[in-house]
């Protein structure tokens, strides 16, 4: 198939339309003012705000007015990413479509199908005059690649509608109905120091397997972080010691897989690395399986002029570290296998006066995510410390009685022949902004296949993109 020919059909129209226009997060006022023109050109009822969301009504169809209004909902961003040697400016260039057997991509970019393929579908929705609909509210988005700005700042009030389909989805036949909430929260312990002359040494965990602290919390896989923490209070009961300085991690939303701490102590180098060899036997042991690159590396550090923390303050980090809950604490009582509740110190660092513990806490409730947020605020008052909190969403809890989900599945069954996957995720999507901005929300989140998203290799599968337009027009159509 030709590119021309797909681009006939309106869905694949307006996708290549979108195309068109650079937008990736930040740069979102081109295709943002794309929208309002598509609403004035058909008398539509829009709402743009300063940040760029747009909110597009359009009123029900004859015989339907008296029907729930539905919410339809994507973001205009995109991640561009790029292949090395590939000159294209996403700052001020277009993509460049192409078709490759059963898939639609760009040449050397990022195809920004997430979620421009939400967008033309609502598009394309909003335009036809023979669909039977309630009032429609299409609801676009900004930034939600960047931390969901857009939808943790747009104006809600123009709609009336309770229940949303989201379509930022990449898989087709699954159906996210619950998300977790979440902050970043920032532990701050002051320190005070003197000067040695004892020895000092460097302990460096390296070589863990890390991944996502939200998707991927529940594997039991090593915190280079928290790996340290037991090291330092084994090692602290065992010898007298000073702590000069423990980092690691790099990202808030990650599973720090590298730890690195400078110490002081009397020991010479061979003793203290028995120690610790011994210590850390029982922890490779216990993570012989899901980290078995662990490294655990004693070396003398040359330049025995730094100031260590006292002796209170190197207890007192050294407990925080270590007494502090981190990982999975609470599963779902709805949805088996699903986390409800976890925090991951994601980022560790220490200056001339203070250590800072940079954990996210998740929970699809907020009371138990508030009860975390509470326990690392009393540590901060025992420490004489500051807790910073700082991006906070709330949850998306599942919803037992689901009028949209159970109808949704309904449909599915009937189009597909065989039952959708019903799950929720231990991460942030925006539809749990959107349930903290409307009472009572009724919502479901799904999409077509994509493949390697946020990459250059990125594909939409041009035949599940069809499939999903199809039946997310026949939901319209029954509700």
């Amino acid at each position: 198939m030709l590119l021309q020919e797909l681009t006939k059909e309106r869905l694949f129209y307006y996708f290549s339309e979108l195309a068109k226009i650079p937008h990736g997060s930040r740069n979102t006022k081109q295709i943002s003012d794309y929208c309002v023109r598509f609403a004035k050109e058909r008398g539509l009822e829009y709402h743009q705000d300063e940040l760029n969301n747009v909110i597009i009504i359009k009123k029900a169809s004859k015989g339907r007015e008296n029907d729930e209004p539905l919410i339809l909902q994507g973001h205009l961003d995109m991640v561009c990413e790029k292949a090395e040697g590939v000159t294209k400016d996403m700052t001020a260039e277009g993509l460049d479509l192409f078709i490759d057997g059963d898939f639609l991509g760009a040449e050397g970019t990022t195809l920004g199908g997430d979620d421009g393929i939400a967008v033309a579908m609502i598009l394309s929705i909003l335009e036809d005059e023979e669909l039977s609909h309630p009032r429609l509210e299409a609801v676009f988005t900004v930034d939600e690649e960047i931390g969901m700005l857009g939808a943790a700042a747009i104006d809600v009030s123009p709609l009336k509608g309770h229940t949303m389909l989201n379509i930022d989805s990449e898989a087709e036949g699954i159906f996210t109905v619950s998300c977790a909430g979440g902050v970043v929260a920032s532990l701050r312990i002051p320190v005070s120091r003197e000067l040695t002359d004892k020895n000092v040494y460097s302990i460096d965990i390296s070589g863990l397997t890390g991944g996502h602290s939200g998707i991927e919390i529940h594997k039991g896989r090593a915190s280079a972080n928290k790996v340290m923490a037991g090291i330092l209070k084994e090692l602290f009961n065992r010898i007298e010691l000073g702590l000069i300085s423990v980092d690691g991690g790099l990202k808030d939303n990650a599973i720090p897989v590298a730890c690195s701490a400078i110490i002081v102590c009397d020991a010479e180098l061979n003793e203290l690395s028995e120690i610790i060899r011994l210590i850390a036997q029982p922890i490779a042991k216990r993570y012989k399986e899901t980290d078995p690159g662990m490294k655990i590396d004693v070396n003398l550090v040359h330049d025995n002029k730094k100031a260590s923390m006292v002796e209170k303050d190197t207890k007192k980090v050294i407990d925080a570290l270590h007494s502090l809950p981190e990982g999975v604490q609470e599963m779902s009582p709805d949805i088996e296998g699903l986390v409800q509740t976890s925090l991951n110190m994601g980022i560790l660092t220490t200056t001339e006066d203070h250590v800072e513990m940079s954990y996210c806490v998740r929970s699809s409730v907020d009371n138990r995510k508030n009860d975390l947020t509470d326990i690392l605020k009393k540590k901060a008052e025992e420490t004489s410390g500051e807790l910073i909190l700082s991006g906070d969403y709330p949850g998306w809890q599942y919803k037992q009685d689901s009028v949209l989900r159970d109808r949704m599945v309904e449909i599915y069954k009937e189009q597909y022949g065989k039952s959708p996957v019903i799950e929720a995720v231990h991460a942030g999507v925006e539809c749990g902004l959107f349930a903290g901005k409307i009472s009572g929300l009724d919502c479901v989140s799904y999409g077509p296949n994509l493949l390697e998203i946020h990459t250059y290799r990125e594909r939409m599968d041009i035949e599940s993109a069809r499939r999903v337009y199809a039946f997310t027009r026949r939901v319209i159509e029954d509700l």
